[in-house]
């Protein structure tokens, strides 16, 4: 019989669809939820074993006595009195310390001034971008071994300006014991400096062009607009240049052992070099685990500030 839908009708209330709650419906919605944990679990289990477990055993192993293999037998802090007396160990943090002071100067003001040379809106801005960028698509054992390669005096640099007639010319520094540790310097800043401009770039670009042209309007010079409204505004690119800089430097060992082996000498000793030397060399496992201990410490110093710092301007 068909319905009445006349004006005169009455109204058929309408009625909601029951929500669905059967155990399908609840063991797909669990499924949903549990299925990213599942699969993320293996990786997290791997890394938590791998990685963090390790490093819990390493600071184990810099207080016991262990050399060739591990030993359980427990001595405190005496492998950190004897690291800091030993003297290749105050060699290589003292190389860490120009090392890194040069490495990440350097490289920050390479970075910028490439940075705001591409900004200027020049022409082949992708080429020169690709071209600077390319060395840190490299790896640290191909830089070292191309510079060593350039530094020799036998067949790189010195040798080459010396057949094109300036005998005179002489550039040792990567056989010299003062002057060595300057070729790591320069090798790294050569390959990081690329990536630091990739940072200051973004930064530049995320600025606000309305700020600048008003800046502009009321007459404010390239300088005192660089000085007063860019390079503030850059902080956090420079916090990120120095974080990632500082993290490279102080685990430098592919580049030193491909550039100079650690040599002349221990002229370019790194505590990374070091802590593998006495690890695997020399067999003083507990003295090479509590370098890598002071390794990570001075790592965590560096990071904990910055991530404080991050997640507060987020909250």
């Amino acid at each position: 019989m068909a319905e009445s839908t006349g004006p005169g009708a009455p109204v058929r209330a309408r009625t909601r669809r029951p929500a669905v709650t059967d155990n399908g419906v609840d063991m797909r919605t669990r499924l949903q939820t549990w299925l990213p944990k599942l699969v993320l679990s293996p990786s997290l289990a791997i890394m938590v074993i791998f990685v963090y477990g390790f490093i819990a055993f390493t600071i184990y192993l810099s207080f016991t006595d262990s050399r060739m293999l591990p030993s359980y037998n427990w001595v405190g802090w005496q492998n950190y009195e004897r690291l800091f007396r030993i003297r290749e160990w105050n060699i290589a943090m003292r190389n860490l310390a120009i090392f890194a002071t040069l490495y990440i100067g350097i490289s920050t003001i390479i970075g910028l001034a490439l940075a705001i040379f591409l900004d200027q809106k020049i022409r082949a801005e992708g080429a020169l971008r690709t071209i600077y960028l390319y060395p840190m698509a490299l790896s640290f054992i191909v830089t070292g071994t191309a510079w060593k390669w350039f530094l020799d005096p036998a067949i790189g640099l010195q040798n080459t300006m010396q057949m094109w007639g300036w005998e005179s010319f002489t550039f040792t520094w990567i056989k010299d014991r003062e002057m060595a540790i300057y070729t790591v310097v320069i090798a790294a800043v050569w390959q990081s400096s690329g990536f630091v401009m990739a940072m200051f770039l973004a930064g530049l670009r995320g600025i606000d062009n309305e700020i600048l042209r008003a800046a502009q309007i009321d007459g404010a010079s390239n300088w005192n607009l660089y000085r007063r409204i860019i390079l503030p505004q850059l902080r956090p690119a420079f916090l990120s240049a120095f974080v990632i800089l500082s993290h490279l430097a102080i685990k430098s060992y592919d580049l030193v052992i491909a550039l100079t082996g650690g040599g002349p000498g221990n002229a370019t000793a790194l505590p990374a070099t070091f802590m593998y030397s006495y690890t695997f060399t020399r067999n003083q496992m507990g003295i090479g685990a509590s370098s890598a201990v002071i390794m990570l410490l001075t790592i965590a110093a560096i990071m904990v500030p910055y991530l404080y710092a991050e997640l507060r301007e987020k909250k």
